[in-house]
């Protein structure tokens, strides 16, 4: 009888997951979602779209007109659907910045376009600058590219231009990303001056930046600003998306990129996914063919606008004494500032427990949090829910929550 080898009982445990994605922090948005899915719960977590704002009746009728032609639900290429790429491209010509479509790479929502220049432009242990706070997925990005994450500080809502100069020639950054224009988690915005020295920098100390603009068009209040790129367009790579001004399940963004890092973003994209969805593609070509673009979004900025207004006029009754907060001139977010000795992620908790929810800021620091800040989105509810919101959290403070 032959010899039968003997499996042994204690079994070696397979690996769970590579040491990247191990030492990289889940998002307590995502988290938080799971936690506010009851009707009941009033959610400031998510930096979520109003959908009673969505165009339903344009955007099914551009998927009807495309679905006439077979080609919409065949492979395509991985730079992207032409008419769509000429139409973004158009968009930042408009603005004053010249581009055409072989400037432009769709992708499958901008966060892909985060992944794709982190996997074509960031090698393990390569030093990467962020503004401090930051987008919390843009960190998750970076971490799962080996990237050394360095925050840039702000003082009050001014980046902190020197220290961003002294980073840059301390540690030899591959880029500086950042969200210019009202910026997630804070609401920020970059003054021109700023914008330049932004720029400046980058050229004198010969990093790239990565401007990353899905709140660009929400703007309520004040004068637009040049993106910038305008400034030094050789060294900036800027990401945009449909998701905050058509809807999010669409799930289309954009680069735009310099021919030099072209080839390797491409190559990249083919890697992800071969190219985003075509029909999708299509569809969003055609709409905003349509014309019906424009009128949405202004019946969009409008009652964001609304919604701006009412969570700043509620929020001195609805935060402690001493609290601080900024007045944004655009996007989702108000960020907010405890008084001192106070937690945010402690408060969490009761705020629940009166069904409200907001996001304690701490998550969005690459270095040492501050403990006090939050982050409140005002686009999901009508003025009312959203007053009824922070009533119930200006409730929550009081003893025993």
């Amino acid at each position: 009888m032959p010899n039968v080898p003997q499996v042994s009982a204690a079994r070696t445990a397979l690996p769970l997951r590579s040491r990247r994605v191990g030492e990289t922090r889940t998002s307590p948005v995502r988290d938080l979602l799971a936690l506010t899915e009851r009707p009941e719960v009033i959610s400031f977590a998510g930096g979520l779209p109003a959908p009673e704002l969505f165009d339903l009746e344009g955007i099914r009728a551009a998927f009807d007109a495309v679905l006439t032609s077979p080609a919409v639900l065949q492979y395509s290429t991985s730079e992207g659907n032409p008419v769509l790429r000429e139409e973004v491209a158009g968009r930042y010509s408009a603005d004053g910045l010249p581009t055409t479509a072989a400037d432009v790479l769709i992708t499958t929502g901008s966060q892909q376009g985060l992944g794709l220049l982190a996997t074509a432009l960031v090698d393990p242990g390569d030093t990467v600058l962020v503004e401090e706070p930051c987008y919390l997925a843009a960190l998750q990005t970076f971490a799962l590219a080996g990237a050394r994450v360095i925050g840039v500080p702000y003082a009050e809502d001014e980046l902190q231009l020197d220290e961003l100069d002294r980073l840059a020639a301390a540690h030899a950054p591959k880029f500086f990303y950042t969200v210019p224009t009202f910026q997630n988690p804070t609401g920020r915005t970059h003054g021109l001056e700023a914008r330049r020295r932004i720029a400046e920098i980058a050229e004198r100390r010969g990093f790239r930046i990565i401007e990353d603009e899905p709140y660009r068009q929400l703007r309520y209040s004040g004068a637009a600003l040049p993106s910038l790129a305008a400034s030094a367009p050789d060294h900036v790579i800027s990401l945009g998306s449909f998701s905050k001004v058509i809807a999010p399940g669409l799930r289309i963004g954009w680069i735009r990129m310099s021919a030099d890092v072209r080839p390797s973003v491409t190559i990249a994209k083919q890697a992800a996914d071969l190219h985003t969805s075509t029909i999708d593609q299509a569809a969003a070509a055609h709409y905003l063919l349509s014309g019906r673009g424009e009128p949405a979004l202004a019946r969009i900025r409008e009652a964001y606008r609304e919604r701006r207004d009412a969570m700043l006029a509620a929020l001195p009754a609805a935060l402690p004494q001493d609290s601080t907060w900024n007045r944004p001139e655009g996007g989702m977010f108000v960020w907010a500032r405890l008084p001192q000795g106070m937690d945010a992620s402690a408060a969490l908790g009761r705020a629940l427990r009166h069904d409200v929810a907001f996001v304690p800021g701490a998550s969005f620091f690459s270095g040492t949090p501050d403990v006090r800040t939050l982050r409140l989105s005002f686009t999901t509810y009508s003025p009312a829910r959203i007053e009824e919101g922070l009533s119930r959290l200006g409730a929550s403070w009081g003893a025993g929550g």
